[in-house]
């Protein structure tokens, strides 16, 4: 039976996808438009939008099982398409906002929690798995760093344990891979808690060099990132950080638990990721 995976052209979608190929699972990855999908070999494609229930019964076909990124549109006619299909479980990619103190009123929190408990309501076997912040966030200050100028950030001192991209690829997988992580719901940290500040301070120490800092108050920060992130997302990320100021992030054991081995560090993702930081000649 085939493993169907959504969000394949995404940073977590893509290295679930190349994990399950590499194990030699039948597979499907699946996007809105199929043509833009880079695969490996003998990968199928399929079109799937959440907004268009005429593609799911194609997507579904054959299918037993689904890594689905969290879109609240159509979610609910998506799980009783997978059921009628008799997709036999489902690892949803939410968020560690579900679980936050100020979920009920907290956009993010909102939008993943729907299509937790549609998934929920559905009856469909799942998994769930709520990451903290990414690592790769961090690539929205590589413009800055990269050209020597301040990086430009609101509440620079307030504390993420970003987990790895790689590590949430790797829980995923190992939830797809049997039944014994049917019906959890699996929060997902990375092993320490850094404010913004000392994650820059990583990186400058990698590129042998200080990453100057500005900290923007609320309002600048609302002008500025307000033209690239929606709204009710820009309004969720401020009010997370501005709570998370001086509070170290919590921190859990689920990559190792899950995976056997404890989950990368900051320090290695820069690493991995250093080019994209260092000056061009």
């Amino acid at each position: 039976m085939t493993i169907l995976v959504t969000g394949a052209r995404g940073n977590v979608g893509r290295r679930v996808l190349e994990r399950l190929h590499a194990a030699g699972h039948p597979l499907r990855a699946s996007g809105r438009t199929p043509a833009e999908l880079s695969v490996p070999a003998g990968v199928d494609t399929a079109r799937l939008d959440l907004n268009g229930p005429d593609t799911f019964e194609a997507a579904l076909r054959g299918v037993d099982k689904v890594f689905l990124y969290a879109e609240s549109d159509g979610a609910k006619e998506f799980f009783a398409a997978a059921a009628e299909a008799g997709v036999r479980h489902v690892v949803l990619l939410s968020s560690s906002t579900v679980g936050g103190q100020d979920a009920a009123s907290d956009p993010l929190a909102q939008h993943h929690a729907a299509v937790e408990d549609a998934l929920l309501a559905s009856a469909l076997p799942g998994t769930v798995l709520r990451p903290g912040a990414f690592a790769g966030n961090a690539f929205g200050w590589s413009d800055a760093i990269r050209t020597g100028k301040p990086v430009e950030l609101p509440y620079a001192d307030a504390h993420t344990a970003p987990v790895h991209e790689d590590d949430i690829a790797d829980v995923a997988v190992a939830a797809l891979a049997g039944e014994a992580h049917l019906g959890r719901t699996l929060t997902l940290t990375g092993p320490e808690s850094l404010t913004f500040r000392e994650q820059l301070a990583v990186l400058g120490e990698l590129l042998g060099r200080e990453v100057p800092v500005r900290e923007l108050t609320r309002d600048e920060a609302v002008e500025r990132m307000g033209r690239f992130v929606p709204e009710p997302v820009l309004t969720s990320l401020l009010t997370q950080w501005a709570a998370a100021v001086g509070k170290p992030a919590g921190t859990t054991g689920t990559v190792e638990d899950l995976t056997g081995r404890p989950g990368r560090t900051f320090r290695q993702w820069a690493g991995e990721n250093l080019g994209a930081f260092a000056a061009q000649d």
